[in-house]
C-alpha cells in the first residue's frame, strides 16, 4: 500500500493523505458474504447515550469475515483484495476446492491466486492457520484466537501482528509491538503473518467533514463548558481545571487512569503488560 498526498488547493486537502488503493483488485462484492446492519451509534439497549461523540457517517454492507478459519484440509485460493469500510485492514475473498467462498483478513505479501490451507499440519506460508503449538518460534502471526475455537480476537487491525517467542507445557507466550508479553493456550489458532494495509497509521484525515463521514462527532472540551455541564467548567478566561487531577465529565479520574480490574480473572495470562 502507499499514501497519496494532496497538494493544498483548498484548506480541507491541505496536509491531507488517502491511501492510493493499488492493493485493492476488484470493486465487486460478494453478496452471499454482506448484510445491511444498524449502528447502535453510542446506544445501549435502552437507547441511553453510553459513549458519547458517535453518529452520522456514511452508509456501509458488513462483509461476513471469517475469523475462525474452521474449515481445515481444504485448500482455497486467493480470489481478490478487496475494501471493508468497517475496518482499517483489507479483506481478501478465497474460494475453496468444494466452492465455497469466504471473506479473510487480507495478510501482507497475500496476493491474488496464491493458495492457502487451514490444517493442523499445514506449511508455514503467509495466509496459512495453524495451531500455536505447530508454529515454530520467531514467527508473526496475527487473527490469534485466545479460546480455541472462538474465533480470531487479537491482532486484527491493519498492519498488527504478534510474535511466537516460547513454548510451554500448555501455553504459548506471545509478543507484541508494545512490548507486551501474554499466555495463549497452546491449541488456540492463528495466521502466519501480519495485517496488510500497513500504512494505515499513516493517513492524515485533513479535515472535520472527513471524520463525520466516520460517524465521529465532533468533542467538546470540558474546560470551555459551564460548571453545571463539566467538572473543568467555569472561571473566567481561560481558566486552569482548578482540580487536582483531570476527571470526567461525571467526576472520575480521567487522562491516565488505569481502568482496568485490578482483580480480571486474565492477568494470570499476561506476563508483562
Amino acid at each position: 500500500m502507499a499514501i497519496r498526498f494532496f497538494k493544498a488547493y483548498t484548506s480541507g486537502t491541505r496536509n491531507r493523505s488517502v491511501s492510493d488503493f493499488s492493493d485493492i483488485t476488484s470493486l465487486k462484492l460478494q453478496k452471499s458474504l454482506t448484510f445491511g446492519f444498524h449502528k447502535a451509534r453510542g446506544h445501549n439497549n435502552r437507547g441511553i447515550i453510553t459513549s458519547r461523540n458517535l453518529g452520522g457517517g456514511h452508509k456501509r454492507l458488513y462483509r461476513l469475515i471469517d475469523f475462525k478459519r474452521n474449515k481445515l484440509s481444504v485448500p482455497a485460493r486467493v480470489v481478490s483484495i478487496e475494501y471493508d469500510p468497517n475496518r482499517s485492514a483489507r479483506i481478501a475473498l478465497v474460494c475453496y476446492q468444494d466452492g465455497e467462498k469466504r471473506y479473510i483478513l487480507h495478510p501482507y505479501g497475500l496476493f491474488p491466486g496464491d493458495f492457502i490451507i487451514a490444517d493442523f499440519e499445514g506449511v508455514i506460508k503467509v495466509g496459512n492457520a495453524l495451531p500455536l503449538n505447530k508454529i515454530p518460534l520467531g514467527t508473526e502471526v496475527h487473527n490469534v484466537e485466545l479460546y480455541p475455537g472462538k474465533g480470531g480476537q487479537i491482532a486484527r487491525a491493519a498492519g498488527t501482528f504478534a510474535q511466537v517467542i516460547a513454548k510451554q507445557r500448555r501455553f504459548v507466550t506471545l509478543k507484541f509491538p508494545s512490548g507486551g508479553l501474554r499466555l495463549v493456550g497452546k491449541f488456540c489458532w492463528a495466521t502466519i503473518g501480519k495485517v496488510g494495509n500497513i500504512d494505515s497509521s499513516n493517513i492524515v484525515l485533513g479535515k472535520a467533514g472527513r471524520k463525520r463521514w466516520l460517524g465521529k462527532r465532533p468533542k467538546v472540551r470540558g474546560v470551555v463548558m459551564n460548571p453545571c455541564d463539566h467538572a473543568h467548567g467555569g472561571g473566567e478566561g481561560k481558566s486552569p481545571i482548578g482540580r487536582s487531577r483531570p476527571v470526567t465529565p461525571w467526576g472520575k479520574p480521567a487522562l491516565g487512569k488505569k481502568t482496568r480490574k485490578s482483580k480480571r480473572y486474565s492477568d494470570i495470562y499476561i506476563i508483562r503488560s
